[in-house]
């Protein structure tokens, strides 16, 4: 399905592959798109709604400067899949259960960390120098990072709000592991950091934004370098996290399920991250803030929500989305909104069939509160293809 909609009331056009953005959303967008150094245009996907200073589900090139609070505070957030060769036959409710409590045990989820004898240690320990690098340049982040210098237990954690773990089945039974995570509190703090200081930066050269989120650091000032090594740190340990809590997943499982092998590549992408790519004639910085990279034959996971249909999908490598796609169903309503409209009855009713929380501390991540995954997969039926539909059994909320 082609674009929707194509704004050009600023300086480049944005590109929308929805009807369903709301106005708020589309002056985010056309802010934006008014930046002097914004690439062609601006591409909005299909689960694009309201962010802070960038919209989320936007995909923005840039020449030689990158907009911190576009990249966002979660660096690195994305999710990780892959196909197990247990199937459906295998599985029951009573050792469903059984596989729910164990990684709710072995994985800390919210604010919760490994204590110091469970920490990983070896997957963090190739982060440490260049931390120091940053933080000898820095010192100020010390005092940022705050309760979170304990950033080596929060690797293999998988933080709150949206982040999940989910065990699902595909069109054919077989079983899959599924999770969603970023740089937790450490990405969090850089994030924070360079956002406030790119702030400083347009205050003290007296540039007037459309948005004070989006402050910017050129290329070639004395924190641009320094902002792309924090992001690029934030963005592998988000990987390595994932990663890490994908082993202690299948740990678990083992603990309760029949003996599995992974059957299939593991997928890890990003979809809050910067880049360095050619689109246009140019190589350019392209921000995608929940938004993942669909190159032609690249593999992405688009989730519904915890009681909707996720998807595995190939790129399709179009040209007009800067080679993107949708990271998920997107909200249609803010958590408070949700809280206000919804009960632990309807949760229950929307999450029938899947193990997980019911109760009234998720109900503003309740099907309800999002998009329809399946119109939002057909609104982008032009950037990717569906190599499998995964239904959650499991789900184990940050």
């Amino acid at each position: 399905m082609p674009i929707k909609q194509e704004i050009t009331r600023q300086r480049v056009p944005v590109k929308i592959w929805t009807d369903d953005v709301d106005e708020r959303s589309i002056e985010q967008l056309s802010n934006i798109a008014s930046m002097p150094f914004i690439h062609h245009h601006v591409a909005a996907m299909p689960d694009v709604h309201l962010g802070i200073g960038a919209t989320i589900g936007s995909v923005i090139a840039t020449h030689k400067a990158i907009i911190p609070a576009a990249v966002g505070v979660d660096l690195g957030c994305g999710m990780l899949a892959c196909r197990l060769s247990l199937t459906a036959n295998e599985l029951d409710e009573l050792n469903l259960k059984k596989v729910f409590d164990q990684i709710s045990r072995d994985v800390p989820v919210g604010r919760d960390q490994h204590d110091d004898k469970r920490a990983l240690i070896e997957s963090a320990k190739p982060f440490a120098a260049r931390l120091d690098v940053m933080t000898q340049k820095h010192p100020q982040l010390l005092k940022a990072f705050g309760k979170f210098s304990k950033w080596v237990n929060q690797m293999g954690t998988l933080g709150g709000g949206n982040h999940f773990i989910e065990i699902c089945l595909d069109e054919e039974q077989r079983v899959w592991v599924m999770l969603h995570s970023g740089s937790r509190g450490i990405g969090n703090a850089l994030a924070d950091y360079f956002i406030k200081l790119a702030r400083q930066d347009m205050e003290r050269w007296m540039i007037n934004l459309p948005d004070r989120d989006l402050a910017y650091f050129p290329e070639g000032t004395e924190h641009f370098d320094d902002y792309v090594a924090a992001v690029m740190w934030a963005q592998e340990y988000a990987a390595r996290n994932r990663q890490c809590m994908v082993e202690l997943v299948l740990s678990a499982m083992r603990r309760h399920l029949p003996p599995f092998e992974v059957t299939s590549e593991v997928v890890n992408c990003h979809h809050n991250y910067v880049a360095i790519e050619h689109h246009y004639g140019a190589n350019v910085f392209v921000t995608r803030k929940g938004a993942i990279r669909a190159r032609a034959g690249d593999l992405g996971i688009i989730p519904g929500s915890m009681g909707a249909r996720s998807f595995i999908v190939s790129g399709r490598g179009n040209p007009e989305s800067f080679c993107s796609c949708s990271h998920g169903a997107g909200r249609k309503m803010s958590r408070t909104a949700a809280e206000k409209c919804f009960t632990e009855k309807d949760l229950i009713e929307q999450t029938a069939g899947v193990i997980c929380r019911k109760d009234k501390g998720v109900i503003d991540e309740i099907p309800g509160a999002y998009k329809d995954i399946d119109q939002v997969m057909l609104n982008q039926s032009d950037l990717v293809d569906i190599l499998h539909t995964l239904k959650q059994v499991v789900c184990i909320k940050g």
